[in-house]
């Protein structure tokens, strides 16, 4: 919203008050729909309910069956232990298994077999041949003892389960950022019929051309048009902009900002999926879709897997029962590849890595609540950023106070204004009177006090004549005042007020936004990085270019709307340029929800913060450096852990297979049992060495 200098009617005190933001623990029983990988977990249900009691079903089926074909000290059996472990490994299997089941079927169905397919995969071979093995071994005579893996199926599908708690966990909940934006509007309005009745009626009843009542402090409940009244509406809610704005009659109004202390009578011009509030759902709605299909590392990695073993797996299974004619030696070699294709550590080698990398951003300000904006760090190119919240504090303050005559001093004149700006309802007021309290000056009761049409104050403070004017009253009264230093004051984005005192021009008075002290540092970083920093703001371009001069900012996109700032990011997008937003309101939501990474400032709103990836805890706009730097070192431990956890199938599903069976060279499964501990160990190890610096 543009900064409103020259219209300064004088309405409502209104403060801007964003809501305080409620970062969650990690519910495991929740929705990660739009939130990368994580959308194939919202069908794994309360999985700390699901680890928890299937380690309680694993633990006497590791007692009662074999590790690989190899009898541990601590096994035992009696008459009946195999149908035993039959029946609570079937229990586990269809308890504990039925996510990674469901997740498989939905990544087949998406033709993208990843992480869920290949642990599928690992689990039912490792089942239906276990069973196949029970059943030979204890009702067909004169057959092969068979080896079951009853036993890898346990410990396999808890340490999967152990994995994916552990990442969900530490990302936290993922939110719903459209159910934050809805309860920005109230449930209830006050329905103004024909005959002038008042009601109150259910906002879904509200239909377009009725005419609403909204009361002093109220949310306004839909978008309309202002028919009676006039007051200033805190839009910062809605706008990310923290100013309010003057409104009168025929101004329009949106729904979701609040009421400053007028009484408004509106004519309603937009309500459900016309209003403005249920535009922008739509759009941080289609985005959080669209940046759901993205990829993870581990996914990458699990469908070449899943495509080798199914491949190798295939050609030893023929291969075998050509040379040997045996079909339970080929059918052992196809379960042998099946199975090690899967490995423990792979269920643990992001996990661990991501609990990690989230403790350490957390002690840095960092909550990062969705890991695939970890992977994506290293293709940002260009990183956009809104103004007020972001880049500035978005708090008005009186940034100068000066007394033009020597008649008074600085705080003489901020007392005169003070007392005339008492009896004001302007935004601008709000400064003025809270720089007088900070510094303890006292001032008089004024009287006579009136608006001066499209100009400023007027009234009378023990006898002495005040006018609180902007320049353009001066210009047209051809009074005297330094047109240099004011421009020095409003390019630096300042709302620039003059005193009058018995018509001379006494004292000047300016109010702007603090840039935040970590601005320039942050965007020299991004610099130094190679990544292009853009500005995108709803405010007005000649103070959006002020303050972006100021913290080093080239590009600069100014008066945008929600829609505008999502399109700017597509378009980079649709250009090859992965982007990533940096932003604090409900107008940001949806380019931080269709941005590669969206990054929120903590002190923003509930909506913004749902919509987005990480969350800068401490607002300061630095930590922006500190994520990439964590990302950088995350993605590298992710790297090594998929190599230890994965990267040794290349030797051995080769040797699973058989490929040196000619010279008495096999993987038996008990060797390979070796393998995947040794990786598992390796990779709880690795990751604990991840550092932030």
């Amino acid at each position: 919203m543009e900064h409103k200098e020259d219209s300064h009617s004088h309405h409502v005190h209104v403060m801007n008050n964003k809501t305080s933001h409620a970062i969650h623990d990690g519910q495991e029983d929740h929705d990660h729909s739009g939130h990368g990988h994580m959308g194939h977990m919202e069908h794994m249900g309360n999985l700390k309910l699901k680890f928890w009691v299937s380690l309680i079903i694993t633990i006497p089926i590791l007692f009662l069956s074999n590790f690989m074909g190899i009898e541990l000290p601590f096994q035992i059996s009696f008459p009946g232990s195999d149908w035993v472990v039959v029946i609570l490994s079937t229990v586990l299997f269809i308890y504990g298994g039925t996510p990674f089941l469901k997740g498989a079927k939905m990544e087949l169905g998406e033709r993208k077999p990843a992480m869920m397919t290949l642990i599928s995969m690992g689990i039912t071979v490792a089942y239906i041949y276990s069973l196949y093995a029970f059943i030979s071994n204890n009702f067909i005579h004169n057959a092969p003892h068979l080896m079951d893996f009853f036993w890898e199926l346990a410990t396999l599908i808890v340490i999967m389960l152990l994995g994916h708690w552990i990442e969900i966990r530490a990302v936290g909940n993922a939110g719903n950022a459209l159910q934050k934006m809805a309860e920005l509007l109230p449930g209830k309005a006050l329905l103004i019929n024909e005959h002038g009745e008042i009601s109150e009626v259910n906002l879904k009843e509200v239909h377009i051309g009725q005419h609403l009542l909204v009361n002093a402090g109220e949310k306004i409940p839909t978008d309309g048009i202002i028919l009676q009244g006039k007051t200033s509406v805190n839009e910062s809610m809605v706008t990310g902009e923290a100013k309010a704005v003057n409104k009168k009659v025929g101004d329009k109004v949106i729904g979701g900002a609040v009421n400053g202390k007028g009484t408004l009578k509106i004519e309603v011009t937009g309500t459900g999926e016309s209003g403005f509030l249920s535009q922008v759902m739509k759009l941080v709605s289609d985005a959080q879709k669209e940046k759901s299909r993205s990829e993870t590392l581990s996914d990458k990695v699990a469908a070449a897997l899943f495509y080798v073993a199914v491949a190798v797996g295939v050609i030893a299974f023929i291969a075998w029962l050509i040379t040997t004619k045996d079909l339970n030696i080929a059918f052992e070699r196809l379960v042998t590849v099946l199975i090690i294709a899967c490995p423990h550590a792979l269920g643990l080698a992001i996990p661990l890595v991501v609990a990690r990398s989230t403790s350490l951003g957390a002690s840095n300000g960092l909550l990062i609540r969705n890991r695939v904006a970890l992977e994506n760090s290293k293709k940002i190119k260009y990183v956009t950023m809104d103004k007020t919240g972001t880049l500035t504090e978005g708090n008005f303050k009186v940034s100068t106070v000066e007394s033009l005559t020597e008649k008074w001093s600085d705080n003489e004149i901020l007392s005169m204004m003070a007392s005339l700006e008492s009896y004001s309802n302007h935004p601008l007021a709000i400064g003025i009177l809270e720089e007088a309290e900070k510094r303890e000056i006292r001032f008089p009761i004024p009287e006579n006090v009136s608006v001066i049409s499209g100009t400023g104050l007027q009234g009378t403070v023990e006898g002495k004549q005040l006018l609180i004017v902007k320049p353009a009253y001066l210009d047209i009264n051809n009074m005297y005042y330094d047109k240099i230093r004011y421009n020095k004051l409003a390019q630096k984005g300042n709302s620039v007020s003059y005193l009058i005192v018995n018509k001379e021009v006494a004292g000047i008075v300016a109010q702007g936004d603090e840039i935040k002290e970590e601005a320039k540092k942050t965007v020299d970083g991004l610099k130094r990085m190679h990544i292009v920093p853009v500005m995108l703001t709803g405010d007005n371009e000649g103070y959006a270019k002020s303050v972006a001069s100021q913290v080093g900012i080239t590009e600069v996109h100014a008066g945008l709307l929600p829609q505008d700032k999502e399109k700017y990011i597509q378009s980079l997008q649709n250009n090859k340029k992965p982007v990533m937003m940096v932003g604090d309101g409900v107008n940001d939501a949806p380019a931080l929800a269709r941005a590669e990474i969206g990054v929120a400032i903590g002190a923003g709103t509930d909506v913004a913060i749902e919509s987005a990836d990480v969350v800068l805890v401490k607002s300061n706009p630095s930590d922006i450096l500190h994520f990439f730097t964590l990302a950088k070192n995350t993605t590298r431990k992710m790297v090594q852990n998929l190599w230890w956890g994965a990267g040794y199938n290349i030797i051995a599903i080769p040797l699973a297979a058989g490929v040196l069976a000619p010279i008495g060279i096999i993987l038996s499964p008990a060797v390979g049992a070796v393998l995947m501990s040794i990786s598992t160990i390796v990779v709880a190890l690795n990751s604990m060495t991840l550092k932030i610096k």
